[in-house]
């Protein structure tokens, strides 16, 4: 057994797909400090800049002192916190949903909601890009049909749609796809869950605090409310923060509380993170100036790759895919950038697709014009 490791683990090396951890010694900023040297990082979810926010540090100082750390149980034992309840509260408020029910991340979200709500006899419909939480959340529901069709083809999906005879039908979707940086079309998917009396499952990591209203994420940025959406957004990117949270009708969440497994049986979120995440919201709903930094970052970064040999994928979002193709390639650019004092990750399968190695450029407010600047001037000169 320990030899047949040691062979795998040699396959992943010589296919250029091992991975290893970098340490960051210090907070999250535009420029991380590793090893003991500042780099310029574009390698973070902290979209909006909040991860290290003065007003966030303030607010999780002050739960510590009143709540101590831990919660000491799972939240239907006594680990149900004052302010993760504010936090449930706020976040149903904002987002005008009946009701919202914190999970610890959002892996545990869809780990614990899929196979909750998908009853005997569902039928499943996942876009090919759905992220891996999406997926293995369904491989453990075992829905009685699966149709993964190709990544925002509505051509296949409706036709999907049209043989299936299930009676009840789930449609599930990244809002912004984390590895494409692409937007998915809700407004057509709602269209066919309502032509096809199906529910729509949208995981909205990447464009909840970043996209819609005041930040309210990819719903509200396609303007669209419905009772056959079940909405999950993590507070871990754009929030700053960790966690993540289900937003439903109050019998969608009431059922989860007594059905989700990854939230039944899982301690509960320490106080001091919650405090933190409604400082957060606070800072989300009125830093506008945070998602506009972000669109004029994005449109630089853009403008400015044209000239590169390998194509930037177009982007609205944080999320600026630079495709390489190789995996060897991927590797080579991101040690080249790594040795110019630039952070770039280089994503390879299985986390994409087989020929689709690329750097995943991931922009934050907290970045300025000249860091974008710096980037491009340094993938120039490897071109």
């Amino acid at each position: 057994m320990k030899n047949s490791f040691r062979q795998q683990l040699q396959a992943l090396q010589d296919a250029g797909l091992a991975r290893t951890r970098r340490i960051v010694e210090g907070p999250q900023g535009p420029c991380l400090e590793e090893g003991g040297r500042q780099v310029l990082a574009f390698a973070s979810n902290d979209y909006l800049g909040l991860a290290n926010h003065p007003d966030l540090v303030a607010a999780a100082h002050a739960a510590l002192d009143r709540y101590g750390l831990g919660a000491g149980a799972s939240a239907l034992i006594s680990g149900h916190s004052a302010p993760v309840a504010a936090l449930e509260e706020a976040l149903a408020r904002w987002l005008g949903q009946d009701r919202v029910l914190h999970f610890s991340t959002g892996y545990m979200a869809n780990l614990g909601t899929i196979p909750a709500l998908l009853g005997e006899g569902a039928a499943v419909f996942s876009d090919a890009l759905n992220h891996a939480s999406l997926i293995d959340g369904i491989r453990l529901a075992r829905p009685a049909e699966l149709t993964v069709y190709r990544h925002g083809d509505m051509a296949q999906l409706e036709a999907a749609l049209s043989r299936s005879r299930a009676g009840e039908k789930w449609i599930i979707t990244d809002g912004v796809f984390s590895m494409d940086g692409d937007l998915a079309p809700l407004p057509a998917l709602l269209a066919l869950a309502e032509r096809h009396d199906a529910r729509l499952l949208v995981d909205d990591a990447h464009g909840f605090g970043v996209l819609g209203d005041e930040g309210r994420g990819s719903l509200s940025h396609w303007g669209l409310h419905s009772s056959r959406v079940v909405y999950m957004a993590t507070l871990g990117k754009a929030a700053g923060v960790f966690g993540a949270f289900v937003a439903a009708s109050q019998d969608v969440a009431e059922w989860l509380l007594q059905r989700a497994r990854t939230y039944i049986f899982t301690t509960g979120t320490p106080p001091v993170l919650a405090a933190a995440c409604l400082a957060a919201l606070e800072r989300i709903r009125r830093d506008q100036f945070r998602r506009d930094r972000l669109k004029q970052l994005g449109a630089q970064l853009q403008e400015g790759a044209r000239g590169l040999p390998w194509p930037l994928l177009p982007s609205e979002t944080a999320i600026h895919p630079l495709m390489l193709g190789d995996n060897f390639t991927a590797l080579r650019v991101a040690q080249r950038l790594q040795e110019q004092g630039l952070w770039v990750p280089a994503i390879r399968p299985p986390t994409v697709p087989p020929g689709a190695a690329r750097l995943r450029i991931s922009l934050s407010a907290s970045h300025e014009s000249h860091h974008v600047e710096r980037l491009l001037s340094a993938l120039r000169s490897l071109s």
